[in-house]
């Protein structure tokens, strides 16, 4: 554990085994609410699942959803855990931002605030073009995360670190986090300290998630040439209570949470393109 802060390493993401300790999830909810959003939903089965992390729930909606599914991560640890304890889907290490997978998806997958490190609006834009270029005419873009609305009049996440200590493979790890708003980057930053009662040094870490509004989410998919189909706070494989098979969405916006679906339309027809019944558009009345 004698990691500096900005050596890029990270305790949870460098050793994927503590992270699902950490963040445990043996009933499959995030992956289960997906399937149920993408059925609901009309997807097909080709799915892309950025940042898969683990590989959990890629794994889940691979073999036990029946869905044809290929996940990306920036983290070989990652990918490489994926691979062995979550086998089925095939696992590629890309980034979020140019990813280019040479093939078409019916559905693109972002759980997790896995969306929310897009931390500029140029990042936030090519991340959307790259769903466009992978998309399926029609294809789904489904994402879970922090809801940046929550925090205008909230400080309840803000106030004080919060502390949690767990224990694996014989070491007790403790995290002492607090959180802070960059308000002109529109960041939510994230300082982490951990500590072990194996003697270790503390380690420290830093990240940070775009702070992205409802009214401001729903700009950039329709300017990228999607159509918002869903956009609220819950239920979610994340929320309180968590999702559970069959529940309605509340149609609000002011929890923690927030979750998108969005369609990608289809792309205007050009003026004198031929139409499906081989005809072609015209400016102006017919003449014959």
């Amino acid at each position: 554990m004698t990691v500096h802060a900005n050596s890029g390493a990270n305790l949870l993401t460098d050793q994927p085994e503590l992270y699902e300790k950490r963040f445990p999830d043996p009933d499959r909810l995030a992956a289960r609410w997906t399937e149920e959003t993408l059925t609901r939903y009309g997807s097909g089965p080709r799915v892309l699942d950025v940042g898969c992390g683990t590989g959990r729930d890629a794994a889940w909606l691979h073999g036990t959803a029946g869905r044809d599914v290929t996940g990306i991560d920036t983290s070989e640890a990652m990918l490489a855990h994926a691979r062995a304890h979550h086998p089925g889907p095939a696992h590629r290490r890309a980034d979020m931002r140019d990813f280019d997978l040479g093939t078409v998806f019916d559905a693109v997958v972002c759980l997790d605030s896995a969306l929310l490190y897009c931390h500029t609006n140029d990042d936030l834009t090519a991340f959307l073009a790259r769903c466009r270029t992978h998309l399926a005419p029609g294809g789904l873009l489904v994402a879970e995360m922090r809801n940046g609305a929550f925090f205008l009049g909230s400080t309840e996440l803000l106030d004080g670190p919060r502390t949690a200590s767990f224990a694996w493979r014989g070491t007790t790890y403790t995290s002492r986090t607090t959180l802070g708003i960059d308000h002109g980057a529109q960041l939510l930053r994230r300082r982490r300290v951990w500590t072990a009662d194996d003697g270790s040094a503390p380690e420290e870490q830093r990240s940070a998630w775009r702070l992205l509004f409802p009214q401001e989410l729903r700009h950039f998919l329709t300017t990228a040439g999607f159509e918002v189909l869903a956009l609220h706070d819950g239920p979610g494989p994340r929320t309180e209570p968590p999702w559970s098979e069959g529940a309605v969405p509340y149609g609000t916006a002011r929890s923690d949470r927030l979750h998108l679906v969005a369609r990608l339309l289809s792309p205007p027809a050009r003026p004198g393109a031929p139409t499906p019944s081989g005809h072609h558009h015209s400016n102006g009345d017919s003449t014959s």
